[in-house]
């Protein structure tokens, strides 16, 4: 799964999450590292990093600082969706490591 220089954004997520459609997220890859930034929405600025496993999934953790000035950290799994137009979707499963600790799901989808 090729994750370099594409553009995602957020199409679904839990009351508990704080992406949402106003989100972008940039990818970029080498080898099986990932990296992204991301902002938009309640989101100030977001950095992302994550490892390739062998079946294409994401491993991942993650930080941001929200509108509300307050730093979230958390860690998410990702699972790789190839829509009939090409397109990649991800299926993510995540968690807070800071605040309430709570778990969530979100799909976001790559932009044309």
């Amino acid at each position: 799964m090729n994750y370099d220089k594409k553009i995602f954004r957020s199409v679904a997520n839990t009351d508990n999450g704080e992406v949402s459609a106003a989100t972008t997220f940039w990818y970029q890859q080498d080898g099986e590292v990932v990296w992204a930034e991301y902002r938009g929405g309640s989101v100030v600025k977001g950095f992302l990093i994550a490892k390739v496993l062998a079946n294409g999934t994401l491993d991942m953790s993650y930080q941001h600082l929200n509108t509300d000035g307050q730093f979230r950290t958390g860690v998410c799994h990702s699972t790789p969706e190839v829509l009939a137009d090409g397109r990649i979707r991800l299926h993510e499963r995540w968690r807070w490591t800071n605040g309430d600790g709570s778990e969530g799901a979100s799909v976001i989808e790559e932009v044309v």
